[in-house]
């Protein structure tokens, strides 16, 4: 069974930046795509970013130019966010998709931005 493990998330003032990071268990076949999800209180999870085996990358639009995507191989991705607004503010959650077993995802990482 693969786990993903979060880290990097905490308390941060607006403008500040913070780098979420996310490790698997075990090298993962058959990726599709990783990303970041995030939730926020009363609200739906929604996508922040992906990017796939190719190094093609997927923003929302209310963090493009804010946050920058990676990974290093096929077990960790990474997650820069800059410029942080209190908007910003939810669990942000490690998802890597696959071809053959599906989603895989971590049990998140709290982001705080506040003054």
């Amino acid at each position: 069974q693969v786990q993903l493990v979060e880290s990097g998330g905490g308390l941060v003032q607006p403008g500040g930046s913070l780098r979420l990071a996310c490790s698997a268990s075990r090298i993962i076949f058959g990726i599709n795509d990783m990303g970041w999800y995030r939730q926020a209180p009363g609200k739906q999870r929604e996508l922040v970013a992906t990017i796939t085996t190719g190094g093609s990358t997927n923003y929302a639009d209310s963090v493009k130019g804010r946050f920058t995507i990676s990974r290093d191989n096929a077990k960790k991705v990474y997650l820069q966010m800059n410029s942080l607004k209190p908007e910003d503010t939810a669990a942000y959650y490690c998802n890597i998709r696959t071809i053959w077993n599906g989603d895989y995802w971590g049990q998140g990482t709290q982001v705080t931005v506040s003054s």
